[in-house]
């Protein structure tokens, strides 16, 4: 099969209504709809995200999706960035909806006195974002006008810097290596239009390339392509069937810190301007979850699928014993659902296999009166295995996946 043929096949938006996952509305173009299913695959990738960063030392902050329209001007984003904001006007007061979060995370650590002792700060949020797109470039959940970046924003002090910058580094693998994605890097550079002086851009540039050569990392230059306050390095996942996709990204920032006189008192006693490491890995839940779901062709791994298990009674004068080892699944976890309609067995293996589900439980008289079920997987292999016999294996997947 082609590249492009099975690309239609993974097509994440075909996919997205086959699974009830999402739906984009005429209503609000480019702002999806995530459905109770997607819901579930969005909270576990969320989930993982928190405990990740908990263990590696991040803050969880939020900050407002609406604010002035000088703090934009401030930051610099009103000159570089306003053609795709959306602006309001509150009270005679003109807001800007945020396009990115790292001012918000800039006042945080603007509200308090600040010392040395305290550094590196690492400032973590899933920040809902708006930008204006284009509507003839929208698509599904790859291109959209509102998402949430799973952003950190960092404030080092100087010999903090490269060593942050390989934490971050190795963040960003356990993240990727948990999907199976293979990865390529790019360090992006000064582009034509940018903040700041030339020195300060040649020494971010210095530092991230540094780090880079000293983890021997594989990574090509992509001159220009930094943002307008800092270099980057870009990472793209390549998935099962060898495409590329632009999701992580690291920046290098000297100029906001000096925008908003952001300081600490060094161990002279004297004030110094910190160092701004500005991150995102999944690059944005939406993004990522149609990159996941395009990679997987929608079998998600047991630990993001929606429904881990069907129950499938074979008739109603089985439905009781059903709802048994329904309750039993519940108890241990599993999200499951039960499939009681009156229907042949075959139709409701086929609908659980068109749902993607990993596993189905079908159960008849023989299951009933001897407590076990037949055992399914996605694959079609079945086995014919007590109740927690069955939960062992599952669990023991699901455990192996996570």
């Amino acid at each position: 099969m082609s590249v492009q043929n099975e690309a239609e096949k993974r097509n994440h938006r075909k996919l997205g209504a086959q699974l009830e996952l999402f739906m984009s509305m005429e209503e609000a173009p480019g702002m999806p709809f995530f459905m109770p299913k997607g819901m579930i695959v969005r909270n576990e990738l969320e989930k993982f995200w928190k405990e990740e960063h908990r263990k590696a030392g991040y803050e969880e902050i939020k900050t407002p999706i609406m604010m002035k329209q000088e703090l934009w001007e401030q930051s610099g984003h009103w000159q570089h960035y306003h053609e795709n904001m959306y602006f309001t006007d509150v009270e005679d007061q003109s807001y800007a909806i945020k396009p990115m979060n790292c001012p918000g995370a800039v006042l945080i650590y603007k509200s308090k006195r600040r010392s040395y002792r305290e550094l590196p700060i690492r400032y973590g949020e899933l920040g809902l974002v708006h930008r204006h797109e284009l509507s003839g470039s929208l698509s599904g959940l790859l291109r959209v006008r509102s998402f949430t970046q799973d952003d950190a924003h960092l404030f080092v002090l100087e010999e903090q810097v490269q060593s942050e910058l390989n934490k971050v580094l190795d963040l960003i693998d356990v993240f990727y290596s948990k999907f199976g994605f293979q990865y390529k890097i790019e360090l992006s550079t000064r582009p034509e239009k940018y903040m700041g002086s030339m020195d300060m851009w040649n020494k971010a540039e210095e530092d991230l390339e540094k780090v880079l050569q000293q983890r021997n990392a594989d990574y090509q230059v992509n001159h220009g392509d930094g943002s307008f306050y800092g270099p980057k390095i870009d990472f793209h996942l390549v998935d099962a069937i060898g495409r590329s996709w632009q999701c992580g990204t690291v920046q290098l920032d000297f100029q906001m810190p000096e925008k908003f006189n952001c300081e600490y008192i060094g161990e002279d006693n004297k004030a110094h301007r910190p160092i701004m490491i500005h991150r995102a890995i999944y690059g944005s839940i939406e993004r990522f979850m149609a990159i996941l779901i395009e990679h997987y062709e929608g079998n998600f791994p047991m630990w993001l699928a929606p429904v881990q298990v069907k129950v499938l009674p074979i008739s109603q004068n089985h439905s009781e014993y059903a709802d048994r080892v329904k309750g039993i699944l519940l108890e241990k976890g599993f999200r499951v659902e039960i499939d009681d309609r009156i229907e042949k067995i075959g139709f409701k293996i086929r609908e659980a296999q068109i749902g993607k589900v990993p596993y189905m439980m079908v159960v008849g008289n023989k299951e009933s009166e001897e407590g076990k079920v037949s055992l399914r997987n996605r694959e079609g292999k079945s086995q014919f295995i007590s109740v927690s016999e069955s939960i062992s294996q599952m669990m023991n997947e699901d455990e192996m996946l996570r």
